[in-house]
């Protein structure tokens, strides 16, 4: 995974916030409703870990979930946030890198994909594909395009920015929803927020 953001874990949050107000935080928050109690959770590209906090709000406790983030930095505010009475192993590293237990019920991928062209894509969508259980939810929130013109211009701004400053191999969107259709995954439940430009979608597998 070549993208890091590790540079811009101080002010990652404040930066999304005076972008987005609340809608990147909305959009995941939306499908935390659909994860079953007691689910062993894997969680990939957690940023800074506050989405551990809502998880904590839904289930104080019961949850099993292996956090995977390859910033070091942003591994770091996770470890600080409250998780309450659930289980959290941390794992350091780029998940297609990562030996995982596998079994999961639930896979979170908030806004992981955006990062990569179309072969880690592939590449990182087939490593994460076998880890869920059949029948497993995979929980996915990313942008997407709808025909409006600013969209354009504010994804393009936002590859140019984390490009130079982490590292993002992407210039362009690739084919997300493509990759869980061909996987004959089926879409349970979807929510667009920010005008359509962010999709919250569950799959199941």
């Amino acid at each position: 995974m070549a993208a890091n953001y590790n540079n811009s874990a101080w002010f990652y949050d404040r930066l999304s916030r005076l972008i987005y107000g609340r809608a990147l935080i909305n959009a995941q928050v939306y499908l935390l409703q659909f994860i079953p109690p007691n689910s062993n959770l894997l969680i990939v590209g957690g940023g800074t870990g506050w989405i551990l906090e809502e998880l904590t709000r839904v289930y104080p406790a019961g949850l099993k979930i292996t956090y995977v983030e390859v910033a070091a930095n942003m591994m770091t505010l996770s470890k600080k946030r409250n998780w309450g009475n659930n289980e959290v192993t941390f794992i350091n590293a780029a998940a297609e890198d990562t030996l995982l237990p596998g079994d999961f019920d639930v896979i979170i991928t908030p806004f992981l994909f955006d990062n990569f062209t179309e072969q880690t894509l592939q590449k990182v969508f087939d490593y994460l594909h076998p880890q869920l259980k059949t029948g497993g939810l995979w929980l996915n929130t990313d942008f997407q395009l709808t025909g409006k013109w600013w969209q354009n211009i504010l994804l393009n701004t936002m590859f140019v920015f984390f490009k130079i400053l982490c590292g993002i191999e992407a210039s362009a969107l690739p084919a997300i929803e493509k990759q869980f259709s061909q996987t004959k995954y089926i879409t349970i439940a979807e929510k667009t927020f920010f005008g359509g430009f962010i999709a919250s979608r569950a799959y199941q597998k």
